[in-house]
C-alpha cells in the first residue's frame, strides 16, 4: 500500500478534529494516524474494508479449489 504523506495525521489531531480526518478519508480513500510519529492506525471507508474482506474470501476459495484438484484421487478413494 502506498501512503500519501498528505494523509498522515497525528493521534492528537485525530482526537481533536476527527471531522477533518473523516474528510481526508472521503477525499483520498484512507488516512494514517500516527502515534509517537509511527504509523499506528489506518482509517478507511467501510465499503473499502468490505471489498478487502471479499478479496480474501475469493483467495481462500481459489486455494481450496486448487487443493481439491491436486488431491482429487485421494478424495475419490476416500469417498468409496
Amino acid at each position: 500500500m502506498n501512503i500519501n504523506t498528505k494523509n498522515l495525521v497525528s493521534i492528537t489531531e485525530a482526537n481533536q478534529n476527527f471531522s477533518r480526518v473523516a474528510r481526508l478519508v472521503d477525499e483520498n480513500g484512507a488516512a494514517v494516524i500516527l502515534k509517537n510519529n509511527v504509523p499506528r492506525y489506518l482509517l478507511i471507508e467501510f465499503s473499502q474494508a468490505q471489498a478487502e474482506q471479499q478479496a480474501d474470501d475469493e483467495d481462500v476459495l481459489s486455494i481450496s479449489k486448487r487443493l481439491l484438484e491436486k488431491n482429487r484421487m485421494a478424495y475419490e478413494e476416500l469417498a468409496k
